[in-house]
């Protein structure tokens, strides 16, 4: 029942916004946010999974939070990417988008490794890329977040 009306505002709120998003011209924001309006002592919180080990799924993850980047200034969001079962392989060491990771990692993305799937695949913290932290089990650690405010997208 919840979700069948969370889909119908859905529907209703595309349908109300799409005269007002046919006037942004290509890589404009209309620059209104929802309340609370992000700023610096409240930004928007996004934790993101990263699940798998497909090269195009990974580099499409890491072009979202690009995207994510360019719409809002980067004292309006603080991301986090949570990378768990096949997409531990992002953030190992001989990882394919090691460079990306890190020029994000510069950006200050925070890059956070499954400890059960590290475990799993007889693997330790020095496997992986610099400055990626460990947690205990990737999925509570999205719960948690989600639960402290954090919006979880899987892109």
């Amino acid at each position: 029942m919840q979700a069948r009306r969370a889909l119908l505002v859905l529907a209703a709120t595309t349908i109300l916004a799409a005269p007002a998003m046919a006037q942004e011209r290509p890589g404009e924001r209309t620059g209104k946010f929802a309340d609370p309006q992000p700023d610096i002592g409240n930004p928007r919180r996004i934790v993101i999974s990263l699940s798998e080990d497909e090269p195009k799924r990974i580099n499409a993850v890491l072009s979202n939070i690009v995207n994510i980047q360019k719409y809002y200034d980067a004292a309006q969001v603080k991301l986090a990417v949570i990378a768990y079962g096949p997409g531990i392989a992002a953030v190992l060491k001989d990882s394919p988008v090691a460079q990306r990771i890190a020029g994000l990692q510069d950006l200050e993305v925070e890059f956070i490794a499954c400890g059960a799937t590290l475990d799993t695949l007889k693997k330790t913290p020095a496997d992986l890329l610099p400055e990626v932290k460990v947690v205990p089990n990737g999925l509570p650690e999205i719960v948690e977040r989600s639960l402290t405010g954090w919006t979880h997208l899987r892109p």
